[in-house]
């Protein structure tokens, strides 16, 4: 796990990650570099990484400073090694109908996935609509949803009376980035709701402040979805399995290993 800078939110991230990583037994190489390190300097510690036969998943945690190109960084790190599933060959192969499988998926969209599965929530032919097109979340989700066979509306910043689209929608996954922004009567009566936003808002009433809470009014929602995920509490810990189920993946590829499913309907490619 490669960390830059002293971002609070960033290093509470790392620190569950890691912390995770250990509980399953999994060897875990912690970097830590200042938030004033070059490029240079820092595309040299994934070449250390992408070298060390020790190492099966590179994660580099975002946002980094601005003065180092993000998508030059991700670029970077080995396909076989993107525990993250960013790299563009496992993007592009998430996105072919009948081409190989990816090595490694987003994990915040496949822990979606598996919420639903695991839950028992019947996705194809279902009306889905997605709030957002991040390269991170909307976008990868979007596509996992229609390889379940969901009839999928991406909605986005510039898209006007989005209220129109959730009305219909069987399945919604907000991943926006707006401190409850969806509301409850936007709703279809009996849908499945999940959030992906994590904000912070003011809060006097806590001792930091502030309370973190999703993209959807969850008091409103819980009304009128059947299912809904919490904010704190429900995509997060998802997100974080995933990830470690994608080192895992890519350690048994390296080691000639039959690769994890990315679905549970899907066998073994």
């Amino acid at each position: 796990m490669l960390l830059v800078g002293d971002r609070q939110d960033s290093q509470s991230y790392v620190k569950n990650k890691k912390k995770a990583a250990i509980e399953v037994g999994f060897h875990v190489v912690d970097v830590h570099l200042p938030d004033t390190v070059t490029q240079e300097e820092l595309l040299a510690e994934v070449k250390k990484l992408n070298d060390d036969p020790e190492v099966h998943g590179i994660l580099v945690q975002l946002p980094l400073p601005e003065h180092i190109k993000e998508a030059t960084v991700l670029k970077s790190i080995r396909v076989d090694k993107d525990a993250d599933g960013f790299a563009a060959e496992n993007v592009g192969n998430l996105c072919l109908k009948g081409g190989d499988a990816p090595l490694a998926v987003p994990c915040t969209p496949a822990g979606c996935v598996e919420l639903l599965q695991r839950s028992g929530v019947k996705v194809a032919g279902k009306s889905a609509t997605v709030l957002g097109r991040s390269n991170l979340n909307g976008m990868p989700m979007a596509q996992m949803l229609l390889s379940m066979d969901a009839t999928v509306t991406t909605c986005h910043s510039k898209t006007e009376n989005i209220e129109q689209y959730l009305r219909n929608a069987d399945i919604v996954v907000a991943a926006i980035g707006k401190a409850e922004f969806l509301r409850g009567a936007w709703l279809k009566p009996g849908c499945v709701v999940i959030d992906v936003g994590i904000n912070s808002i003011d809060d006097d009433t806590k001792k930091a402040g502030y309370r973190l809470v999703g993209d959807v009014k969850f008091d409103e929602a819980m009304g009128v979805a059947s299912a809904i995920t919490p904010v704190p509490g429900g995509v997060g810990p998802m997100t974080i399995a995933m990830l470690l189920r994608n080192t895992l993946s890519l350690a048994r590829q390296s080691a000639g290993l039959d690769r994890l499913p990315l679905r549970r309907d899907v066998p073994v490619a």
